[in-house]
């Protein structure tokens, strides 16, 4: 009896058995990309089930299953989509699904857009600078002008120091901390003489310089922004000690669990330089200055970030320049300034994809000036800058962000002749409000566009001004890409002329830029080609200098060119170089140019050339640059023509040495102009010809042919290994 049970049993599952492998369904089919590739190793399986494959070396698939009904077919493949099919599958079929699947966006391998572009960061993986850049540059003497002058798209214009970009004026770039602008970035200088950046690129850990193109985020700049992102929480306490044949400072960090606390005085008086130096300026008080610096971090949950920012500067000079009418020592020129910025923003992660960024500064700089013991003029501008932020990453491909802005400039002057008592007090008060939205869309890793708008009304004259601007970013390959970028862009007038005549409407240029970047290991390339259009720049005529109906925006100018930059740190065994090569065409026809002219900041060839190497065996860093101007124009009223004439070609080799004396002790060395050859800058010429019909003129250059600096740079901290190299 029992073993016909199990006879009875065993023909049961049987039965079963066959019935179950009748049941079962084949899916097969091929997978393959958007570009017709076939896909090896896809993952394609009925969910909720373990009946699955994996696609063969052509792409092709197959698998049974005894899932019937309406089911989901999910295919997955590291580097695409997850794709999830509505399939209703017969018992006993054969049902074939071929697949198409979309490469997912890897943001950290997907294209970037790099036209106008120079970034430099921790967080940046395709940065053609590094921060440490900023103040290693021989010849720059930590200036971070001065550095970026090397690369293409500027050009040194050493009579002002200041960035002139892409055949743009010096105020045509503007300089933003942590998001919010500042007014006035550069410290008083007398005629004709370099003024520095005041800002150290030690509080700094990042940098984007822009040479046009830029995002919609940043408004009142014709040619160039510079944004400098101040360092997190410090991680560890320290205090450093500089002793220069300039001055001295001292600065000092203490961190806490989540904030820091960082600060800096430095005392400068050039006194002692110059008995070691002689000048070709007559000095009664050389220049002299006390500034500080101090900077507060706070980190947050979720990674929000805190931060405060300030700075304040007093210097004071007085000397004697050429009469140009004598060409003797016989004009007097007193200034006192004192500035003072302060700056704080909040960024917080609002969740996973979102943020929120608020920030705001105040600038106040006052200008004391008298000339030739005359003429007597205080002049004051303070201004602010708020600022709000939203961004979000909607999905992998799609960002966006848009903000709100304000923005306030409040100028007044006060000009009195001590001897005819006559006065003049222009003064006016800007109120800008500004909007702004951008939107990145990755199309796939190799191709990004950027679309944005920006919206500003200029309460003095009631206009509003809008500003569209479009970018696109190619991926030709793993190390290769073209991008292409279109904007206008607006600034009001500088406060020289709005002073006198606030009616006149912001200036107005367009951009459009085309780049190649080649980024491999340890090497960069990149080749750019742009124009750019001005109009509604400012005129005015030179007869009635003062009179506000003669100034207008009828002004109108171009600029056009190449640039060209190369970085490598392979080559050559612990040698990093970079050379920068741009070409300049550009007029204008604006302020008292008669007829449209190549402006006399402006030169045609541009060239320089970086080298760094640290020589283990020594403990020793040594730099060196080469610069080059071809001949810049300037106007001689002794011939016919505007600026009918041209000065020398331009060349400069600097060089410096830092020493490591101990683990946290730099000696440090910096000559400009090592060979001490003759640079020409401009001419400047008397207003009245003498009694042959003569104008006397001298020529505009450096007031010594070589700047020495020594210093010696101490460190004082727990960690024995920490000194000040980086930023010398």
């Amino acid at each position: 009896m029992f073993q016909s049970l199990n006879y009875i049993l065993l023909g049961t599952l049987l039965v079963l058995s066959f019935g179950k492998g009748n049941c079962q369904t084949t899916i097969k089919g091929n997978v393959q990309d958007q570009k017709g590739e076939k896909l090896v190793g896809v993952n394609i399986f009925v969910k909720g089930t373990y009946d699955g494959t994996s696609s063969d070396m052509d792409g092709s698939y197959a698998f049974q299953t005894n899932a019937t009904g309406d089911q989901f077919l999910e295919v997955r493949y590291i580097g695409y989509y997850v794709q999830t099919i509505p399939i209703h599958l017969e018992a006993t079929s054969v049902q074939e699904f071929n697949i198409e699947l979309k490469p997912s966006i890897n943001k950290l391998e997907a294209v970037v857009i790099s036209a106008g572009t120079f970034s430099a960061g921790e967080d940046n993986n395709r940065e053609v600078l590094k921060p440490l850049d900023i103040a290693t540059t021989a010849g720059a003497t930590a200036d971070i002008s001065g550095a970026l002058n090397t690369l293409p798209g500027t050009q040194k214009v050493g009579e002002t120091g200041r960035l002139f970009v892409r055949g743009g004026d010096g105020y045509e770039t503007k300089t933003f901390i942590d998001g919010a602008q500042v007014l006035n970035a550069y410290g008083p200088s007398a005629p004709n003489t370099a003024s520095r950046n005041r800002f150290s690129p030690f509080m700094f850990k990042g940098t984007s310089f822009s040479t046009g193109g830029y995002s919609a985020e940043y408004g009142q700049a014709l040619s160039s922004v510079l944004v400098l992102n101040t360092k997190g929480v410090a991680n560890e306490d320290r205090g450093d000690i500089s002793l220069m044949t300039v001055g001295g400072s001292m600065a000092g960090t203490k961190n806490w669990k989540d904030n820091a606390l960082s600060g800096k005085i430095s005392y400068t008086n050039l006194k002692p330089y110059f008995l070691l130096v002689p000048q070709d300026l007559k000095w009664e008080k050389a220049p002299e200055s006390i500034e500080g610096n101090v900077a507060y971090r706070k980190k947050l949950k979720n990674d929000a970030m805190f931060k405060v920012y300030g700075n304040f500067n007093t210097a004071a000079f007085d000397l004697y320049q050429k009469d140009l009418e004598t060409l003797t020592l016989d004009n007097n020129y007193q200034l006192t300034n004192r500035f003072y910025y302060l700056n704080a923003s909040y960024k917080d992660y609002l969740n996973a994809k979102t943020w929120a960024y608020i920030g705001t500064s105040y600038t106040r700089t006052e200008e004391s000036f008298l000339y030739d013991y005359t003429d007597d003029v205080q002049e004051k501008e303070q201004g602010y800058h708020a600022k709000f932020v939203v961004g979000s990453d909607v999905n992998d491909r799609l960002g966006v962000k848009g903000g709100l802005e304000f923005l306030n400039r409040n100028h007044t002057m006060q000009y009195r002749n001590l001897n005819s008592g006559t006065t003049y007090n222009p003064n006016f008060n800007e109120n800008i409000t500004a909007s702004f939205l951008e939107a990145d869309y990755f199309f796939s890793n190799n191709l990004v566009a950027r679309a944005g708008i920006r919206m500003e009304h200029q309460k003095l004259v009631e206009a509003i001004n809008w500003s569209p601007r479009v970018s696109l970013g190619y991926k030709l390959n793993a190390k290769g890409q073209v991008s292409l970028a279109y904007g206008q862009f607006n600034q009001s007038a500088t406060s020289e002329h709005l002073r006198i005549n606030p009616q006149l409407q912001q200036e107005r240029a367009n951009h459009l830029i085309a780049n190649y970047q080649h980024i491999s290991a340890n090497r960069t390339f990149r080749v750019e080609v742009y124009q750019k259009l001005y109009d509604q720049l400012v005129k005015f005529s030179d007869m009635d200098a003062y009179n506000a109906t003669l100034y207008n925006n009828q002004g109108t100018g171009y600029a056009r060119g190449l640039d060209l930059f190369w970085r490598d740190n392979k080559t050559f065994k612990n040698v990093d170089y970079w050379v920068s090569y741009s070409f300049l065409d550009t007029e204008r026809n604006y302020r008292n140019y008669p007829t449209a002219s190549v402006p006399t900041f402006a030169s045609t060839h541009n060239f320089s050339i970086v080298m760094k190497h640290f020589i283990t065996d020594i403990k020793t860093q040594v730099g060196a640059s080469y610069g080059y101007n071809s001949p810049r124009k300037y106007h001689d009223p002794n011939k016919n023509g505007f600026n009918n004439s041209e000065t020398k070609h331009y060349h400069d080799f600097s060089a410096n040495l830092s020493y490591l004396y101990k683990p946290t002790v730099i000696l440090h060395l910096s000559v400009s102009n090592v060979f001490g050859l003759d640079q020409e800058f401009s001419y400047q010429y008397a207003q009245r010809a003498d009694e042959n019909g003569v104008y006397k003129g001298q020529v505009v250059q450096p007031p010594a042919k070589r700047f020495v600096f020594l210093g010696v740079f101490i460190t004082l901290s727990k960690n024995k290994t920490l000194n000040q190299l980086p930023i010398l």
